[in-house]
């Protein structure tokens, strides 16, 4: 085959072909010292294009992964500017649902129900909590942390280290018309409307329910 010929080959190409004459060279009998050298000269090329490639590889597994953080940031200041909000966690008080750094999409709605993980404005911050209770449900917590709406008893698979926290509301507690009653899912550290500080939060605070995380990209997904 032609010098140009070689040229116009794959690296892959040129790796079968060099490895095709090793092994023809190994098959034929070493009469003179001339095959010996032919040989060590094709390993020398072999090792060299497969250390060239190696490098290829490695610089294209980086530039993949370059590729997957700048799509995720295209796709932030898309959502933050065109579509809805983002917003980054602070904090541990939603643990184990969300953890500090996580970056979540708030769906704006006002049909906002028990269960549900709201964005809410709080003075000059953005809070993340889980709606307890809506307008007229009394809400009770006994010493163990155990959450009681209208008499019954909540389900909260959610929730870590239940107690009262930093409580200073008298219980039975009337969630006030117009607003919701919110806990963090980590009551040992989460300050919220068990709290006078925070309070009931009104309508008119609520950016809208944390619907989606999509980073870090290991847990990327809708939350329930």
């Amino acid at each position: 085959m032609a010098d140009k010929d070689f040229r116009k080959l794959k690296r892959w190409e040129l790796i079968e072909i060099i490895e095709g004459l090793q092994k023809d060279l190994q098959e034929t009998t070493e009469e003179n010292d001339g095959n010996k050298d032919k040989k060590i000269e094709l390993d020398v090329a072999l090792q060299s294009i497969r250390a060239e490639q190696a490098h290829r590889e490695k610089k294209q597994h980086l530039f993949s992964a370059l590729g997957i953080l700048l799509v995720v940031a295209a796709i932030s200041v898309l959502i933050a500017t065109r579509l809805v909000p983002v917003l980054q966690v602070s904090g541990k008080s939603m643990e184990p649902a969300l953890e500090n750094g996580e970056l979540v999409v708030i769906k704006k709605t006002t049909k906002i129900k028990q269960g549900d993980i709201i964005g809410f404005y709080y003075q000059s911050k953005i809070l993340v909590k889980r709606v307890i209770g809506t307008a007229g449900d009394y809400i009770d917590i006994d010493e163990d942390g155990n959450v009681y709406v209208n008499g019954e008893k909540l389900d909260e698979p959610y929730a870590i280290k239940k107690d009262l926290g930093e409580c200073d509301i008298d219980f039975p507690y009337q969630v006030p018309e117009g607003k919701y009653f919110v806990m963090g899912d980590h009551r040992s550290v989460s300050v919220d409307s068990r709290s006078s500080a925070i309070g009931c939060v009104a309508e008119d605070q609520i950016i809208g329910k944390v619907a989606f995380r999509f980073w870090p990209l290991s847990k990327m997904g809708f939350l329930k």
